[in-house]
């Protein structure tokens, strides 16, 4: 005699050991010895592991619930088997699927819950999910650390970055090996959404000791593509950090091991050429981007094509990039449009149409692009021989931009600049902005002699007028 229970803790003790094997060997020789009430109920079960493996188990799943229903035909009214049906159709369906009726909602088998969950998530009706009441007590071990991933991919698609990473760090905590590297790392993506690049870096570093030296034959796929993943989100955070030359390593070991275990992707080509625009390597940064446009899906190519605009740009071919920018601006749900149109007018700049580029960016700016926008309104104002107008603009993106960026050290330039066109009015001003340029402007810029000597000219005022006066600066 079978019983049902002690089969599924048996399988639920491999399952939380990683021994998949093993706990469907167990459900098939119990399936096999049961009577016909425990196989349905089995083969239920079955339905359950296979759905562990998601979108690839969606024919297994579907064969494991016809044979359970026509084994029992009464299991259609069973909260798991409504579950499970759910989740299958959402994995089939997407949103247009049907969700999982009240009673597997409220099943009093938390594993019914659990599946209802999972199938509103794949509905994206990430409120409704999390609304339904599951604690982690009430699962078996090897669903627990998977209950707070799906937990957290609804928050994810409700907007709520921080808690979605958090409840991957949580999802770390309870798994496994490579379960737990690959929840890391998903908690290190969200971190680095959320601009927290050292907290990414610092997650990923747990991470990287979780994989075996050694993978067996059957896992050495998944820990491949799973390592090139670790490292391309290694590259992004150490590209935040500054340190693009570490980056760049990253970003390499990430495609080779794509390569090696599977295809090329969009995101690390994507990143690659972000790596090498901050190298300095424009034409090997533009074809990487045209590599990821070539890979990117549909809600992919508007980043692909934002990225290869502003790469044109860097290699003053504004035609080119405008007619790439252009197509991202006819996206309504892209979500940096205002960056886009800073990117147009800095086009329409390079190609003499000061009064469109002086729209653009003046739109662009209130749209809340400030940075991209108040350097092309800069620009615009020197032409016309507008210094004060100018001087604001630059002065806007010293206090916008991070500290050190291409950017504010661009804007300290100009605005030095600007300052020894107007015949030094504040020397201590002009001083300062021309020794923050200097201090990270490359001896070999044409910017480090013209910088060197407002500097010289400035010391010499300040000399005269007993080195007092200036305004403060960041």
């Amino acid at each position: 005699m079978i019983d049902v229970a002690t089969t599924w803790q048996q399988v639920c003790e491999a399952l939380a050991g990683g021994d998949y094997e093993q706990a469907f060997g167990v459900l098939d020789a119990a399936t096999r010895e049961a009577h016909r009430p425990e196989r349905a109920r089995l083969t239920l079960l079955l339905g359950s592991l296979h759905a562990l493996y998601g979108d690839a188990a969606t024919t297994d799943l579907g064969a494991a619930l016809r044979e359970a229903r026509t084994i029992d035909p009464s299991l259609r009214e069973d909260p798991l088997y409504q579950a499970l049906m759910a989740e299958l159709d959402a994995r089939t369906r997407g949103p247009d699927a049907s969700p999982p009726p009240t009673a597997a909602r409220e099943a009093a088998d938390p594993l019914a819950r659990f599946h209802a969950l999972c199938a509103l998530v794949l509905m994206d009706e990430g409120q409704a999910a999390l609304d339904i009441h599951l604690p982690a007590s009430e699962l078996p071990e090897h669903l627990r650390w998977r209950l707070r991933s799906w937990e957290a991919e609804a928050n994810e698609g409700l907007g709520q970055t921080a808690d979605a990473a958090n409840l991957y760090g949580e999802a770390a905590h309870l798994a496994r090996g490579l379960n737990r590297a690959v929840m890391l790392q998903e908690q290190a993506a969200l971190q680095l959404q959320l601009g927290q690049a050292d907290a990414a870096k610092h997650t990923l570093d747990q991470a990287r000791p979780l994989y075996p030296t050694r993978p067996s034959a059957h896992d050495a796929e998944d820990a491949g593509l799973n390592l090139a993943t670790w490292h391309y989100l290694r590259a992004q955070a150490l590209l935040n950090l500054g340190q693009p030359e570490a980056a760049h390593d990253m970003i390499r070991e990430a495609a080779r091991l794509e390569a090696q275990h599977g295809d090329p992707s969009y995101g690390v080509a994507l990143v690659r050429g972000q790596v090498l625009t901050h190298l300095g390597r424009q034409q090997d940064a533009l074809d990487a981007f045209e590599q990821a446009l070539k890979l990117a899906t549909d809600a992919d190519r508007p980043y692909a094509n934002h990225e290869l605009g502003v790469a044109l740009l860097d290699l003053d071919r504004p035609v080119d990039a405008r007619e790439k920018l252009e197509a991202v601006l006819a996206d309504p749900e892209y979500p940096y449009q205002p960056e886009v149109l800073a990117d147009i007018a800095e086009c329409d700049y390079r190609l003499g149409r000061l009064q469109e580029a002086q729209l653009e960016a003046e739109q662009a700016l209130a749209q809340g692009a400030v940075i991209p926008a108040s350097l092309v309104l800069g620009s615009v104002a020197l032409d016309y021989f507008q210094l004060d107008e100018a001087l604001e603009h630059y002065d806007r993106v010293i206090r916008e931009a991070a500290p050190e960026s291409r950017d504010w050290v661009t804007a300290h330039q100009m605005a030095a600049d600007v300052m020894a066109q107007q015949g030094f009015p504040d020397p201590a001003a002009a001083y300062a902005h021309a020794q923050q340029a200097l201090a990270h402007t490359p001896d070999n810029d044409d910017w480090h002699v013209t910088l060197l000597e407002h500097l010289r000219k400035a010391e010499a005022l300040l000399s005269q007028q007993g080195g007092t006066g200036g305004r403060m600066l960041n």
